[in-house]
């Protein structure tokens, strides 16, 4: 095997893409069977049907295995397509996030991995530290949209964005276990586009607001 006109290393390990995702869907499994406390590298090997060394060349831990499997199917960015208005872009975001926790692993793995990082402190810090860059990331793309669009204020707090859509969801599905009434999504969507737009003024509107001086 030539690599940039070089012979690679004999022994040079090949990590095959089948492998991985074996991998990644016996961790998903494991998570759900018997939460993260009692999960192993051995038992993520044998529901994968490989060797322990082949989850050892991708991930040096199992925390580290389990973050970045978990992070992988969170929302991405690049994939919230702008629907052209402040309250189009959150009701999308909302049903990413909905399906999501609506998933049966995920309803069993998340609450898990929460309850996990209350007893440990080094799983809630990275835990923590990948939610966080996650729903940063999609709060300012939501949020600078909205501001170049006039509709939001400069300051708008993209935290705040998230905190205020994705709360209400995780409280029905993740804590309080009730389904979705038909219309739930769309209702936030309008609750959080009417919270985060109260007492904004459009430009051409205040214009025409009369002196108050």
């Amino acid at each position: 095997m030539q690599v940039d006109g070089k012979r690679a290393p004999a022994g040079a390990a090949v990590l095959r893409e089948e492998v991985t995702q074996a991998i990644r869907t016996a961790v998903f499994e494991e998570l759900a069977s018997v939460g993260y406390g009692r999960m192993s590298i051995e038992a993520v090997a044998r529901r994968a049907g490989v060797g322990k060394t082949a989850v050892y060349r991708r991930w040096a831990s199992k925390l580290d295995m389990v973050i970045e499997i978990v992070s992988a199917v969170a929302v991405k960015v690049t994939t919230i397509p702008d629907t052209g208005t402040l309250r189009g872009d959150l009701e999308l975001v909302l049903s990413f996030a909905a399906r999501a926790l609506r998933h049966p692993l995920a309803s069993q793995i998340v609450p898990d991995l929460l309850a996990e990082a209350a007893r440990n402190p080094a799983i809630a810090q990275t835990l923590q530290t990948a939610l966080r860059d996650s729903q940063r990331d999609i709060g300012t793309l939501v949020a600078s949209r909205a501001v170049r669009r006039g509709e939001l204020a400069d300051d708008t707090d993209p935290d705040l964005l998230v905190d205020l859509m994705v709360g209400p969801l995780y409280w029905r599905l993740a804590v309080a276990r009730t389904p979705l009434p038909a219309r739930y999504v769309s209702q936030v969507a309008d609750a959080v586009a009417a919270a985060l737009t109260a007492g904004r003024v459009e430009p051409a509107r205040r214009d025409a607001l009369p002196d108050q001086g």
